[in-house]
């Protein structure tokens, strides 16, 4: 792994460690499905709602699709909201706002994607007073990864959600999908969308010298990410609910398996967007070829605003300091 990806990893687990604290972000799902299926308890299924899920208590894929459908454009105009809201200072308050408006997108994104895979009958993330935390980390960065389109994500996710995954893999088979496929998958998301928060960060600070300009640039931004962000996990936790197959499941393994055995670190051809991140996955170069974009001051420069925010604690900066100026 290059420096850069090494850069983007280390950046991914901070913004999602910080993401995390924003209050809001935790969805509390037995609640959330309550409130989404409110009028559907007219037999008083909820309690097999909330312990099973919507579809293994009856409700109709469609019915669970056309409410994703209209939690996306819901937390489309809050994100954007928001964005435009951290925009507005601009001038000196600039520093602060950009590690702001990131966390305060990437909040909307991870609480987005638990809701959208709630509905599908995804598991509690959060059950229990002491969640396993990697576990955590590694099912949202899964969603994120579908969500911004890094090529492997959405095969990786209907494999791991299809209603009938258990049936189709036998458990010694899913230990060695997660051992092979999994996490080095896990490693790619991470580093690409690490470099490209990092992109997104620079970019959108342009705007923010503008003070109205820069807050319906920000918001703008993020209407127009979020919304596609969104419809891309939902059509993905619909194919693994729709009737999964044998056959479905051999191309997706097919699918993970070129993406972590490819070099790169590409994105879906013809479905990435446009929020001051690359248009295109930049060309392969070797390491020795590839100028270096990151110096350890610019890192702990950016740390150190992410624990002034309160995003992260005194300890986590001091430990990755150290790695930053042993490495």
């Amino acid at each position: 792994m290059t420096n850069e990806q090494q850069s983007g990893q280390g950046t991914m687990e901070m913004i999602l460690a910080g993401a995390v604290k924003l209050p809001g972000v935790q969805v509390d799902r037995s609640e959330f499905l309550a409130q989404q299926f409110a009028k559907y308890d007219t037999y008083g299924n909820m309690s097999t709602i909330q312990e099973r899920g919507p579809l293994e208590a009856g409700i109709s894929l469609s019915v669970i699709d056309k409410l994703a459908k209209t939690l996306i454009e819901k937390r489309t105009i809050l994100s954007t909201a928001a964005s435009t809201a951290a925009g507005l200072p601009g001038g000196l308050a600039m520093a602060a706002t950009i590690p702001a408006d990131t966390l305060q997108f990437f909040g909307v994104a991870m609480r987005l994607s638990q809701e959208l895979a709630y509905l599908y009958g995804g598991a509690d993330l959060w059950q229990g007073n002491t969640p396993d935390s990697e576990q955590v980390s590694r099912e949202l960065t899964l969603y994120l990864g579908v969500m911004f389109g890094v090529a492997g994500s959405a095969p990786m996710l209907r494999i791991l959600n299809a209603p009938n995954s258990r049936q189709l893999l036998n458990e010694q088979t899913r230990q060695d999908l997660a051992q092979t496929m999994y996490y080095p998958l896990l490693k790619k998301i991470s580093s690409y969308i690490g470099i490209k928060i990092t992109k997104k960060t620079f970019a959108q600070g342009a705007s923010k010298f503008i003070p109205v300009l820069g807050g319906l640039l920000s918001g703008g931004m993020t209407y127009f990410s979020m919304k596609p962000m969104g419809h891309r996990l939902r059509e993905a936790l619909y194919d693994a609910c729709d009737h999964y197959s044998e056959a479905q499941l051999a191309q997706d393994r097919d699918k993970v398996q070129r993406a972590v055995a490819d070099s790169e670190i590409n994105v879906i051809e013809g479905e990435f967007f446009d929020l001051g991140f690359d248009s295109k996955p930049e060309p392969a170069t070797t390491a020795a070829a590839r100028p270096e974009k990151f110096s350890a001051a610019d890192e702990l420069l950016k740390f150190k605003q992410l624990l002034d925010m309160g995003a992260i604690t005194q300890e986590e900066f001091d430990r990755k300091k150290s790695e930053l100026l042993n490495s």
